[in-house]
Order: structure tokens, then sequence, then C-alpha cells
């Protein structure tokens, strides 16, 4: 029998918390404090075996918790991109605590959507969300190409995605007032604004100081 060895305490290898879902997500350690001026992007990955996202039902039912959703007590989402199994969003807070509980709120809220909608139980996210704190006027810019032309972007890689119009309209591109090209989507009168309007000075005017964006750009 091998003798008990004191420890000396220490990381080892394999100890610590395992990230939630079927794969190794995102980072436990504590997230960066946040000031109100500075968007965010967040960017939050589905479990596996998940139906797709991008089908009629599925979007309608996401639409809706993002208008019920979008503008709560200092967090408000200003932009977004629905993938077959994650989701990006832009949004605003008032600070790291509003942040935090603005998309737990949301994720919440689509959480349920779903599973009324796919008649079943259970977690939906694979992991605790992701965020990048958007502090320049190119940081914002990219942000906004990279959520608004994401599909596109999986397109061109053969990564099973369609997107036959010149926008995506599983984003909030129709509602998007920063393409250089006028852009006409038919029936949005009729379709509530998932969205709300941006407040600081980085999403509504620092990033149109590096150009407005075009509906052929795609994300680097």
């Amino acid at each position: 029998m091998l003798p008990f060895r004191a420890s000396h305490g220490g990381r080892r290898a394999g100890a610590g918390r395992k990230p939630n879902g079927d794969r190794a997500g995102v980072s436990h350690e504590a997230r960066k404090a946040l000031a109100a001026r500075f968007p965010v992007h967040v960017t939050v990955k589905l479990r596996e075996h998940l139906p797709p996202l991008r089908r009629r039902d599925a979007y309608a039912a996401l639409r809706a918790a993002f208008a019920a959703g979008c503008d709560r007590k200092g967090f408000r989402l200003i932009h977004y991109a629905v993938l077959n199994d994650h989701l990006h969003f832009v949004v605003e807070a008032g600070g790291r605590t509003a942040l935090s509980r603005g998309v737990q709120g949301l994720l919440i809220r689509i959480a349920r959507t779903l599973n009324r909608l796919w008649q079943r139980r259970g977690r939906v996210f694979a992991d605790r969300y992701h965020d990048h704190i958007l502090r320049s006027p190119r940081e914002v810019r990219n942000a906004l190409r990279y959520v608004l032309g994401n599909a596109h972007h999986h397109a061109a890689e053969g990564r099973m995605l369609a997107v036959p119009q010149a926008i995506d309209t599983y984003t909030s591109a129709p509602w998007f007032d920063g393409f250089r090209e006028t852009i006409v989507v038919r029936g949005l009168e009729a379709v509530v604004r998932p969205v709300t309007e941006a407040h600081t000075w980085l999403l509504t005017i620092g990033w149109r100081r590096h150009g407005l964006l075009s509906v052929a750009e795609r994300p680097a």
C-alpha cells in the first residue's frame, strides 16, 4: 500500500470547477469590471443535439423573447445574430451587475421559450456566456460587422448555412440604420421590434467615424 503523502496545497491536474455542458467552454475566472459607456459583445452556445435555431418557429419564439427582455433595469439588447447552435448579442448595461443580471434574465427567458417550443425540459445552454467589452470605435464597428455578417461568413466556409438575402434576416440587420446601402425589408412593420435603441456614444456615433457598414462586408 502506498503511503498517504501530506499535501502542501497548490494547483493539481484536473482539479477545480469543471465547465458546464458538453465541452470545455468559457473560463470561470472573475469577469472584468464594466463601465456603462462601453458596449459588450456577448456570445452563448447551445448544448449539443438540440434542434437548430435558424428555423421559422424557433426564430419567431426567439424574437418574442428578445422583445420582452431587450430593455430592462439598465440592460439593453441592441443587436443580435441567431446561428444554428449559438447566439451573438451586442448589448449595453449600467455596469457589471446590470450586465450579468440582464444577460442571465434574457437567457432564462430564451431557455423557457425554446423548451416550450421543443416540448422538453432541462438546460439549453452549454456553459455560461462569454463577453468581450468594446472599448473603442474600431472595436465596436468590427463587432457589428462580425455579428451582422456572421452567418454569411459561416456560409462561405461551407458550414451548412444559406443566406440568400443581401442581409441576414436572422439578425437585427433589418432594424440596423448603419448600412451604406438602402435596405427595404417587406413586412417588417408587422413584426414587433426585438431590439432597443443604443444609448452609448460608441454605438450611436463613435463607430461611424470609421465608415458605415456595407452589406457586402464580411467578418475578418
